[in-house]
């Protein structure tokens, strides 16, 4: 298995999801991260159901060892120093102030060692009116923008995963990653600052361009609108999605797909613009069409006609796929601490080689032996 960051050595102090989404993507190109957690239940995200192994936890902290320390105790504080004198990376997302009260801010750890990364992730920046104010997903999706874009107007409710979360912890990866590549030429370490408001508005880079460009804001359904693209209900309850993009050939191949080669002689059908302007017609002249078969037979159909579709999957439905098994995209650790763990590989590869093992999310303080001595014994409380 290629393993990049092989020698690279990463502290994080996360909890929840983006100081931890961080961390694990490291940790999947072969960074050695090292999860320090305090005492007394570690990361709150192990206790959201039953014990402290939650899937939530689970999600982003395989490939991860985890001891338990608490930096505010003089000798506890001794010991992470001395991993803080050898390590490449640290990751934290705490509130401002937080990292202080902790002993573990960018000032003192990079005293200790000068070439530290020092990766700090907020909600809103370490500075401005709303520094102190609390940021979780929905907040970071809402302030940004993005969220409003996901909404149905009629019935306005949050919907999806957590993606300002995850996201934010992308880019905090790709700023360490910036980091440890210069410093390479310079020798030196720096302190990577980013917030979930920033990550997400980034993100949401195509609504400011439309808006700065053509003072136009968008909405929920404007990308789908002009994307073109659709989801069905077919016969047997289940739902396909169509994006037929620009090019006509896509729409000339439905017509013949579906049955209705006159389809596109109607004025709503006419081009491009027509079928923009007029999307809630198209979809109302498709979806009767569409709840006449069964899915799986519609899939059939339209890859003859090499229609862009895809049936809308559940979790079972992917890891099941042909492509996915092929892809070998399920990896897993027969010998986790509860059992076999199953998680869904880095899409990566280098030269052909991908993540083909894992080793199981750590339970609380699973290596304090191995890595503080018999003074801190694993809590490993389940």
């Amino acid at each position: 298995m290629a393993t990049p960051l092989a020698n690279v050595t990463v502290l994080e102090m996360g909890t929840f999801i983006t100081g931890p989404a961080a961390g694990m993507l490291l940790a999947d190109l072969g960074a050695d991260v090292i999860k320090v957690e305090r005492p007394d239940g570690g990361d709150p995200f192990r206790a959201f159901r039953g014990g402290l192994y939650s899937p939530h936890f689970q999600t982003y902290n395989r490939n991860k060892r985890s001891i338990t320390l608490d930096t505010r105790d003089a000798d506890d504080l001794a010991a992470f120093d001395r991993m803080v004198a050898d390590a490449d990376i640290f990751i934290q997302n705490f509130r401002p102030g937080v990292a202080q009260r902790l002993n573990v801010d960018p000032d003192r750890l990079r005293a200790i060692n000068p070439r530290l990364i020092y990766v700090s992730i907020s909600g809103f920046g370490s500075s401005g009116p709303d520094r102190d104010r609390p940021a979780f997903d929905t907040v970071a999706q809402a302030a940004s923008g993005f969220l409003r874009l996901l909404l149905n107007p009629a019935n306005p409710r949050v919907v999806g995963p957590a993606l300002a979360d995850a996201i934010t912890g992308f880019y905090a990866a790709q700023g360490a990653l910036a980091a440890l590549h210069e410093r390479t030429t310079t020798g030196r370490g720096r302190l990577v600052e980013l917030s979930m408001f920033e990550a997400m508005t980034h993100f949401n880079l195509d609504d400011f361009t439309h808006y700065f460009s053509q003072g136009e804001v968008m909405g929920p359904y404007s990308r789908p609108n002009v994307s073109q693209s659709y989801v069905f209900q077919c016969a047997d309850g289940s739902w396909i999605a169509l994006h037929m993009s620009s090019p006509p050939k896509f729409w000339e191949s439905l017509a013949e797909a579906i049955g209705a080669p006159d389809m596109l002689a109607r004025p709503e059908f006419a081009s491009r613009d027509a079928r923009i302007a007029n999307y809630e017609q198209v979809a109302a002249f498709l979806a009767p069409r569409f709840a006449m078969r069964p899915r799986a037979e519609w899939c059939e159909v339209l890859a003859q006609f090499e229609v862009p579709h895809s049936a809308v999957h559940t979790a079972p439905e992917v890891v099941a796929t042909p492509q996915a098994v092929d892809l070998g995209l399920c990896v897993e650790d027969p010998s986790g601490p509860h059992g076999r763990f199953r998680t869904i590989r880095s899409p990566i590869s280098f030269d052909g080689e991908t993540m083909r093992s894992v080793t199981a999310p750590p339970v609380l303080g699973q290596h304090n032996d191995e890595l503080l001595g018999d003074r801190h014994r694993a809590d490993a409380a389940e």
